[in-house]
């Protein structure tokens, strides 16, 4: 067998290798020479974590995550003066949080997540002076939040959420004003949220749900909560009125305040809040009409649930301009009208107007002729079918005699034909040994009877999608089938239609996997899945025709005319980086639960009429935490973007995309394929930079030929994005961004304002870090591409993502 590479690390450190590591520490395993960091992540050790340890007095970095570590946290780790990262989540360890942590000054990250930690959470961590992160999520932890909470001023994310915390949240909260991320959902928690809140002004993501909190909300706390993009005070006992301070929330993607006790109306100053992508506010005591300002806002797009309050009036006729929403429930209220303003909404794939005052008939679409009886029921003048009048008994005598009549003359049709058809293939000479010919078997692939279901106003038919299924109209092929390009004559309209290929069981997976993400998945830098039909043998799906092709069609094919000029163009393969990474982030981070797409490469990235860029091909596609992801399967991926963890890993992670994406991200600024037989036998094209960059070269030597000679400002900033690059590329998974963080960073690059980088995801505060800790315009050294090059030397990375513009924050676990 041949012997590993050999890994680099910092002069007189011994690091315990990670390579799936089985059973308790070896002594010899935790006395290191003087060093850095102990990185022991992802194994299967197991046993007591040994207090030996705090002899390691230059320990920095320690990880023992996701393991099977038992027993007590040792209070002699306190003894450890230059500890800044203490990962110790996802074990099973027991007993309390030592108070000794307190002494470690330096701590900057602690993560103790997802254990069977009990007692309170001392109060000494709250002493700490350089500590950002504290993440507790998901253990036993009693007693109340202390007011020294107050005196951690550098906290920046603050995660306790799945605990037994009781008590009220203390004021001394509000003197937190680096606090981006509060999560302190599913406690104990009561009393009124503290107006001294209003003092933790950079907020960007608030969760108090499930919870016993009451009160008003304070209207001057949500003021000065300007930055908030998340909002969830859901499952608690707030009273009072919504205020119409919300409106000021301009950064709002997502609001949560159902199962409260909330009365009055929604102001109409909610339609303010125009990046609005999900309003839940059932289940309260709300009353009057539904304001049409709701039908207003352009993101509305994930969900907008009403239900369970007692609103009244018709729906507001503002409600036809939601046309990206998916999810509307407007269930057990006193509602009136018709619901014609619903029937332009195309892109509903979940509705509920049960037990309302509804009347007149049921819009006449596809979506809401299969909707269940649940529901529209509880709506006495609401017409399912035929309403009463519609017609006279005379009229419907007649279409039925009509209806008669043509299956008669149907019928004789059908006989006459069956009758032609055996004289003509009589007269044919027949098979040897009988059997169908290959055209039989196409023709077969078509007939029906066919299962269609459409997710927009389409005007479409199979007959018409089977006439363009030729050779001469494929426009791709992948390891599922083969994509077309379809015109379809009654409208004019061009669609892409993916026909997978018959009787092949991963294809028939694939072909469910895309039917059962795509559907709940809306975002302007992913395909939108139109819909899909399938019959006995063969099964289509149907998109929106991207008129460019793929990413990897124009890198590598060439096109003709001025395709080719335009995406040679620096600007053009940086936007369309920024538009995957915005597509990744929005699955990663705004989907719940979280999908890994798991084949992000050039070929599965379209380009529209502009080149922006639609992430597509969701055949392996699984939820992030879906049990199906603890091990890879056979086939996950094409070879050459795929994550080295595929190969040992117990468990695929988001971060496994990410190195697909920096792989992706090297392809477009070399200009070359992942596997090349250019770089030798059994390298890649990451490892071909990283080599090309430790000998030292001129970086700018193995940027694409069709970039050479561009201005010094955009050499910069493709040597910028190649040391994102080579972050996303790094062989441990935990040391890679997350794509939140890598999409900030590539519009750090673009000079893209504030405003626009707060369009994409839920936001935690990344962008905002980032900004804070460096600045991605500022140049980047050869020096510091050298030390990206080599991911084994984690001090020497940490400090270049610090001074190139990456961001040095430490990123939760996914």
């Amino acid at each position: 067998m041949a012997e590993p590479a050999r890994r680099h690390y910092p002069a007189g450190a011994r690091v315990v290798r990670r390579a799936c590591r089985r059973g308790p520490v070896a002594q010899r395993a935790y006395r290191p020479h003087p060093g850095v960091e102990l990185q022991l992540s992802v194994n299967k050790l197991s046993g007591a974590v040994p207090p030996e340890l705090a002899r390691c007095s230059n320990l920095t970095d320690f990880e023992l995550d996701n393991n099977q570590f038992t027993g007590g946290i040792p209070a002699e780790l306190g003894r450890l003066p230059v500890l800044r990262m203490l990962y110790l989540w996802a074990n099973q360890l027991t007993g309390t949080i030592p108070p000794e942590l307190g002494r470690c000054t330096s701590l900057e990250a602690l993560d103790l997540s997802n254990n069977a930690l009990t007692g309170p959470i001392p109060r000494s961590l709250f002493r700490l002076p350089r500590l950002s992160k504290l993440l507790l999520i998901n253990n036993n932890l009693s007693g109340e939040l202390p007011p020294e909470i107050g005196g951690c001023t550098a906290l920046v994310r603050f995660r306790v959420s799945g605990n037994h915390i009781a008590g009220a949240i203390p004021p001394e909260i509000g003197m937190l004003g680096n606090l981006s991320f509060l999560d302190l959902g599913s406690n104990r928690l009561s009393g009124a949220l503290p107006p001294e809140m209003s003092g933790c002004r950079n907020l960007t993501f608030v969760d108090l749900h499930d919870n016993a909190i009451s009160g008003e909300l304070p209207p001057g706390l949500l003021q000065d909560w300007l930055s908030l993009q998340y909002l969830d005070l859901s499952y608690n006992v707030i009273t009072g009125a919504i205020p119409p301070e919300l409106g000021m929330l301009t950064s709002l993607t997502k609001l949560v305040l159902g199962g409260n006790r909330l009365s009055g109306p929604i102001p109409p100053e909610i339609g303010s809040c125009t990046r609005l992508q999900l309003l839940d506010v059932g289940g309260n005591s709300l009353s009057g009409r539904i304001p049409g300002s709701i039908g207003k806002i352009p993101g509305l797009e994930i969900a907008l649930n009403l239900s369970c309050n007692s609103f009244s009036g018709a729906i507001p006729v503002e409600f036809a301009g939601l046309v990206r929403l998916g999810v509307l429930d407007v269930s057990r209220n006193q509602l009136s009208g018709d619901l014609q303003p619903l029937s332009a909404l195309q892109n509903l794939v979940a509705l509920n107007i049960s037990f309302n005052g509804f009347t007149g008939r049921l819009p006449e679409t596809a979506f809401f002729a299969k909707l269940p009886t649940s529901d529209v029921e509880g709506n006495p003048g609401l017409c399912l079918s035929r309403c009463p009048g519609d017609s006279s008994d005379r009229e419907r005598a007649a279409r039925r005699a009509a209806r008669v009549a043509t299956a008669v003359l149907l019928s004789a049709l059908v006989v006459l034909l069956a009758a032609g058809a055996l004289v003509l293939f009589g007269r044919r000479r027949q098979p040897l040994f009988g059997g169908s010919s290959p055209d039989d078997d196409k023709d077969a692939d078509m007939l029906p009877p066919w299962d269609v279901t459409l997710y927009q106003k389409l005007e479409i038919s199979v007959g018409d999608v089977a006439r363009s299924l030729t050779p001469a109209n494929i426009i791709g092929q992948g390891w599922s089938g083969a994509v077309y390009r379809a015109s379809i004559p009654s409208t004019g309209v061009t669609i892409a239609v993916k026909k997978f290929r018959s009787c092949d069981e991963a294809s028939i997976e694939a072909f469910a996997c895309e039917v059962s993400v795509l559907p709940r998945v809306r975002h302007r830098n992913i395909v939108r899945l139109l819909g899909w039909a399938a019959n006995r043998r063969t099964r289509l799906l149907f998109y929106d025709y991207l008129p460019n092709g793929t990413l990897g069609g124009l890198l590598h094919c060439g096109a003709t005319g001025g395709t080719t000029a335009a995406v040679v163009e620096w600007e053009v393969r940086l936007a369309i980086a920024v538009g995957v990474a915005e597509g990744l982030t929005y699955l990663h981070h705004d989907c719940v639960p979280g999908i890994i797409h798991r084949d992000v490469k050039a070929d599965n990235i379209l380009l529209g009429e502009r080149y922006e860029a639609c992430l597509a091909d969701f055949g392996l596609a699984r939820v992030a935490d879906d049990g199906a992801t603890s091990s890879p399967p056979p086939f996950a991926g094409s070879y050459g973007y795929i994550a080295p963890e595929y190969g040992c890993m117990t468990k695929i992670t988001t971060k496994s995309d990410v190195y697909s994406f920096g792989v992706v991200l090297l392809e477009m600024i070399t200009g070359r394929r992942p596997l090349d037989a250019a770089f030798g036998e059994g390298q890649s094209v990451v490892q071909w930079v990283r080599d090309h960059l430790c000998r030292k070269r001129d970086p700018a030597d193995i940027v694409d030929g069709r970039l050479q000679g561009r201005p010094d400002t955009q050499v910069q900033e493709m040597l910028q994005a190649l040391g994102i690059a080579l972050l996303c590329a790094n062989p441990r998974p935990e040391d890679r961004p997350t794509m939140k963080d890598v999409a900030a960073l590539l519009r750090g690059i673009r000079h893209d304002d504030g405003a626009e980088a707060r369009k994409t995801g839920n936001g935690v505060g990344t962008d905002a870090e980032a900004r804070k800790r460096a600045d991605p315009r500022q140049p980047i050294s050869p020096t510091k591409l050298v030390a990206l090059a080599r991911p084994a030397q984690a001090q020497a990375q940490i400090q270049a993502r610090a001074n190139s513009g990456s961001l040095g924050l430490l990123n939760d676990q996914e």
